[in-house]
This record gives structure tokens, C-alpha cells and sequence, in this order.
């Protein structure tokens, strides 16, 4: 349910164009951390994949390969997509999310929206990924 009210909040505010939205340095940051972490699923690099992942994340999950298994079972279009498109991230109620259009290899569009968190370190972590198929999109 989050994450269709997520969808929506997201979807209103950008046609609006009233959305906070992340620039400059946050957002390349961001971008690259998401990407980054993609890669590193498209090589099966566990480690670094988990390497992105915000600490309460990684206490959850407690090892790469746990966390890969995860990862391949309830977010296969996250494991492999067939096409990644970032859209703008934005702020909401003091959280950070960045959300990407991914579709499926069967051709199903999908919306990743990912909540980052910046570490005290300055660096951004992923906290976690909610996903929505796009109702009647696909390509």
C-alpha cells in the first residue's frame, strides 16, 4: 500500500511540478549509487552490490549472498532489467527517494523507487527499494 501511495504522492507532485526535487551534487551522487549498484548485479558482484546498501540494510540481510538471493527472488527486474530510465529524485517528508523506470524482459514496465539515505560520512546508501508495475504500460 506504501508503495502505491508513494506512486501517487509522486506522480501528483510531479505534475504539479510542486515536488522537492534533489539537484546538483545529491543528485549525480544518487544516480551513481543506484547505477552502481545495478552494475554490480549485472556482473553478479555481490559484494560490491551490497556495498551500496544503507547499514540497516546490510544488518538485515547480514551477508552479500543472502542479500543476492533476495535480490534475484522478489526483484528480478532490479536483478536484470531490460532498460533503466531515472527519473528526477525528490524529497518527501525529510526521506530522499530516487525513483527508475525499469522494464522486464517480457516487456513489463516497472517503477523502482528507491529510498537513499545520506551517511554521516557524506556518501548515499541505498535504505531500500519498493517496487510497482506500471498498470498498462509495457513495451
Amino acid at each position: 500500500m506504501r508503495v502505491a501511495l508513494l506512486i501517487i504522492a509522486f506522480a501528483s507532485s510531479a505534475a504539479c511540478g510542486a515536488e522537492p526535487r534533489v539537484s546538483g551534487p545529491d543528485a549525480k551522487a544518487i544516480r551513481a549509487v543506484v547505477q552502481s549498484q545495478l552494475d554490480a548485479f549485472a556482473s553478479d558482484d555481490g559484494a560490491k552490490a551490497f556495498s551500496y546498501a544503507a547499514p540497516g540494510i546490510r544488518g538485515k540481510f547480514g551477508s552479500p549472498e543472502v542479500f543476492m538471493a533476495a535480490v534475484r527472488e522478489g526483484y528480478a527486474v532490479v536483478y536484470r532489467p531490460a532498460s533503466v530510465s531515472f527519473l528526477p529524485a525528490y524529497r518527501e517528508d525529510g526521506e530522499t527517494f530516487q525513483p527508475v523506470r525499469m522494464t522486464d524482459d517480457g516487456g513489463l514496465v516497472w517503477l523502482a523507487l528507491y529510498r537513499m539515505e545520506k551517511q554521516k560520512s557524506g556518501v548515499w546508501r541505498i535504505a531500500g527499494c519498493s517496487l510497482a508495475r506500471v498498470a498498462g504500460a509495457s513495451t
